[in-house]
């Protein structure tokens, strides 16, 4: 996801020499969830090192991925554990432009050492590469799913995996929307052959 979809405040980046949008580097839409992004200068970014800290809400409350199934323990993610919070406890964080996004925040600690660089994690390619569970999907099998064959012949590889991919779910390489944060292609129940490295 490009930086220019974020409006936080920018803070230095652990581990790389550039200055980002706070929300772009932690927030659960940017590089800390998603592993890459595209900085304001139209380089990659990518996370090399998640650290110790965990993931909250948007209350600011804690929650974990599941070991199965899909719903984290205290809902949605909404922000690295650490950053700011406002005076119910919810995330907050401040803005570029001045101001808060949901309130006058205080800091309430680091983000448990996660670390930046530049550059892309992986040589991956749109419509090609998925991000796959790899307790499910091993990394480097071909999969075919059909509802893709008119955009790329349906075959895929997996090539990636992410904090938010957890059990029967696939996420799709594509480019960014020509909208902030623009909707994807929810595709459910969607009959998914694999092929894994090796067969």
């Amino acid at each position: 996801m490009p930086e220019r979809w974020f409006d936080g405040a920018y803070v230095q980046a652990p581990g790389d020499a550039g200055r980002h949008r706070v929300d772009w580097l932690y927030s659960a839409n940017g590089v800390s969830m998603e592993g890459d992004g595209i900085d304001l200068a139209g380089h990659h970014v990518h996370i090399a090192n998640l650290g110790s800290a965990g993931w909250v809400n948007s209350a600011g409350g804690p929650t974990v991925p599941p070991k199965c199934g899909v719903h984290w323990s205290g809902g949605p993610p909404a922000w690295r554990a650490g950053g700011w919070r406002n005076a119910s406890g919810a995330v907050t964080y401040p803005l570029s432009r001045g101001g808060w996004s949901h309130g006058f925040g205080h800091w309430v600690g680091a983000y448990g050492g996660a670390t930046f660089e530049t550059g892309a994690s992986l040589p991956l390619s749109y419509y090609h590469s998925v991000a796959v569970d790899p307790g499910l999907i091993p990394r480097g099998s071909r999969i075919f799913i059909p509802a893709y064959r008119s955009i790329n012949g349906g075959w895929f590889v997996a090539q990636d995996t992410g904090g938010a991919i957890i059990g029967r779910h696939i996420d799709v390489y594509r480019p960014p929307t020509a909208q902030p944060f623009g909707s994807g292609r929810l595709r459910l129940d969607e009959r998914v052959y694999v092929i894994p490295p090796g067969s």
